[in-house]
């Protein structure tokens, strides 16, 4: 029974640091433009010398 208690811990710590960088994510703009990079593969990025 201690182990369960044990893992459970883990886990709500586990969450709370994936919350926590996910917050961070947010804060520093990562999800600003969604769009672009999907868009992106359709150019060709080729330089003609």
């Amino acid at each position: 029974m201690n182990i369960l208690y044990f893992l459970v811990g883990c886990s709500v710590l586990m969450a709370l640091v994936f919350l926590g960088a996910f917050i961070w994510s947010l804060k520093n703009g990562q999800h600003d433009d969604v769009v672009t990079p999907g868009m992106r593969v359709l150019f060709d990025d080729d330089e003609v010398e």
